[in-house]
């Protein structure tokens, strides 16, 4: 691997570690530490560097991945459909781009029609009627699954609980948000500040916290507000557009936002833009920008979705808030992986309703590119409810009194050398050893990311590790009551509910298992295709660097990651002491037993296909259980040519591929 490679490599590690951190912070926990458009920089460095070293894009990445796991408080819904997030937009220019990538993946470049509504800083949710009549209404989630808020929804007086009409679907998963309106944020505030109440820091976070109110008297005391935006499928209404769900769902009683838009070409999407920033400060809700979808459903069925957003619509942002603060001090942090991130400590400062003291300053070479240094006044930049970024120093005020940052020389917690190799922009601490890093995996393992023991969370960890009772994972599964129960802030109730968990976490599926180990590359969608493909620990633990490389989507550096980790033998002992004490990760079926389609089958095109674009096509392969192959080896199965196949279709033959003209390859879509 070249330099440039290796230094993007690190770069994109380190983006997606704090994308996924602070996406669990913002989703799940409604404890945000960076604004929004921190989030949406950090998200759109990661797509770029993506786009730039396309080999370098792998399984564990956010871009892949949607969101974050919901809390335990609720009940959890399997939605039968993914809610999945959007792509974002932040200027003419990406929209553009958007309306250009539709039209080269639909192989056409007729206009397309559009509709635009705004983006509403709630709370997304999705209602299920069965026949009319409302009975489940759940959180986003992690996308997949969500939190069961059936009752407190049933309190949200914008919310039918029957729906009008006569003519209606027997199953029916409306999307839409909730949200409280600024004046009935107003009073709340006033309410809990009369009452000596902890004030909300802006509506987004009292609607989501009404929401996740256990007691639904308290959640009907809120002012909060609906607003249907979509459905789950669109085969489960008699309409052929999003112009006409909002209509049908309108009669079916539903509010739908006065200011949602046909807009027939991109340009009347522009000014649509336009016009909600302009009037965004009259509204009595908070919006953060414009959603933008195909209007026509057909065209939304051909795009389809990618892993963690559909390809048909795209979320365009209102311009970050900003203000100026004093930065204070800066922090060294180590993570599970050794990187050291410098945290920038501010004096708090209000910013669109949020007090922020506190921001990450990447890295050595980000501090001396902004020329940032101690006692500076700051730009600070936010859009909702996360820590912000520093923009730059304010230099007019600059008293002479500044210091340069100095990155440290000795990791922080062990005081081992720290090392930055060539082209790498972070210093990281190498000792295997080192307390901080072994601190942050027991967090990672015992965490929602992980294998999720519930009473086992951060500041546990942090005290059971400090008092020496954990040092190592499988220390964890020789907790006794006895141990926990004469902590401070533990009793005997609390410690017996922690044993009981790490039992019932004993028999875990395989995929999670390995997620929860922090093998490094290795994120939850790559630990499932493991579990899939390998099917048991003992299997992985002989597998080979070839095997791996025959995984769609596993290239060599995570091969070697892979494999370096199960053959370390520290490695093996602590997974050997983890069966020992009756840890027993098995293969998971999946949610269906029935065999896929295209279930052990591997694709490979060459040539252009007539009847559907080459995407459109891998999209099918895909939703039937297939894999697409990029280049040709043994591992192929079948061999589709277009017109004017090349080289490939002669090195196939030879290999004894089975070879599929267009129409025979429709064929046996269409049979399956």
């Amino acid at each position: 691997m070249t330099k440039e490679l290796e230094s993007a490599r690190k770069r994109l590690e380190k983006l997606r570690r704090e994308i996924t951190y602070h996406a669990r912070q913002y989703y799940v926990l409604d404890q945000p530490e960076i604004a929004d458009a921190e989030y949406d920089k950090l998200f759109q460095k990661l797509l770029e560097l993506e786009e730039k070293y396309p080999e370098l894009i792998t399984d564990d990445s956010p871009s892949l991945r949607v969101g974050a796991p919901p809390l335990e408080k609720f009940e959890s819904v399997q939605h039968v459909y993914p809610m999945l997030s959007l792509e974002n937009a932040f200027s003419d220019a990406d929209l553009d781009g958007f309306e250009e990538r539709l039209q080269r993946f639909l192989n056409d470049q007729a206009p397309i029609s559009y509709v635009a509504e705004p983006k509403l800083d709630g709370l997304a949710v999705e209602l299920v009627y069965e026949n009319g009549v409302f009975t489940l209404g759940s959180t986003r989630g992690d996308g997949r699954t969500g939190e069961n808020i059936t009752v407190n929804l049933r309190t949200v007086a914008a919310i039918p609980l029957k729906l009008f009409g006569t003519d209606l679907p027997k199953r029916l998963e409306v999307r839409g948000e909730v949200f409280m309106s600024l004046e009935g944020f107003k009073r709340l505030n006033a309410e809990r500040g009369n009452a000596a109440e902890a004030l909300f820091a802006n509506p987004r976070n009292a609607a989501a916290g009404s929401l996740r109110q256990l007691d639904s008297k308290l959640t009907a005391r809120r002012p909060l507000d609906f607003y249907a935006y979509g459905v789950s499928d669109p085969s489960m209404v008699s309409c052929s557009s999003q112009r006409e769900l909002f209509k049908l769902l309108n009669e079916y009683g539903f509010k739908i936002n006065p200011l949602v838009r046909l807009c027939p070409t991109m340009e009347e999407v522009k000014e649509h833009y336009r016009h909600l920033l302009e009037i965004r400060s009259r509204l009595d809700y908070d919006i953060d920008g414009m959603v933008v979808k195909v209007d026509s459903f057909a065209l939304q069925g051909r795009l389809g979705n990618k892993a963690r957003s559909p390809r048909w619509a795209i979320a365009c942002k209102f311009p970050a808030s900003q203000g100026t603060t004093r930065l204070a001090d800066v922090d060294f942090q180590v993570g599970r992986t050794g990187v050291i991130t410098p945290v920038a400590l501010l004096e708090p400062v209000l910013i669109g309703g949020v007090t922020v003291s506190r921001a990450t300053l990447h890295n050595e070479d980000e501090i001396k590119r902004k020329g940032i240094r101690l006692g500076d006044m700051v730009l600070v930049q936010r859009a909702g409810d996360v820590i912000p970024e520093i923009v730059q120093p304010v230099l007019a005020k600059r008293n002479g009194n500044e210091q340069l940052i100095k990155m440290p020389r000795h990791c922080p917690s062990c005081s081992h050398d720290l090392i930055r190799e060539p082209g790498e922009a972070a210093l990281r601490c190498v000792n295997p050893h080192c307390p901080a890093q072994r601190l942050q995996s027991l967090i990672h393992f015992a965490g929602k990311s992980g294998i999720d023991i519930e009473g086992l969370g951060k500041k546990a960890m942090e005290q059971l590790f400090t008092e020496k009772i954990i040092e190592d994972i499988p220390d964890i599964y020789t907790l006794t009551a006895d141990k926990l129960e004469n902590l401070d802030g533990w009793a005997q109730k609390s410690a017996e509910n922690v044993v009981r968990a790490i039992a019932d976490r004993k028999e875990i599926s395989l995929g999670r298992f390995l997620a929860a180990l922090g093998i490094r590359y290795v994120g939850e969608v790559t630990a499932h295709l493991l579990e899939q493909r390998f099917h048991s620990l003992d299997r992985l633990l002989e597998i080979s660097k070839e095997e791996l490389l025959e995984v769609e989507s596993i290239g060599a550096q995570m091969a070697n990651s892979i494999v370096d980790y199960f053959s370390d033998p520290s490695v093996r002992t602590m997974l050997q002491r983890l069966m020992d004490l009756g840890v027993s990760p098995q293969r998971q079926d999946t949610a269906s037993n029935e065999k896929q389609p295209l279930e052990n089958m591997v694709f490979l095109f060459t040539g252009g296909l007539s009847s559907l674009s080459r995407s459109e096509a891998k999209e099918i392969i895909k939703k039937m259980g297939g894999q697409v192959s990029s280049s040709l080896s043994k591992k192929v199965t079948h061999l589709v040519c277009g017109d004017k196949p090349g080289s490939k279709l002669q090195k196939a033959k030879d290999l004894g591929i089975s070879i599929l003209d267009e129409k025979g390859f429709q064929g046996l879509i269409s049979k399956n």
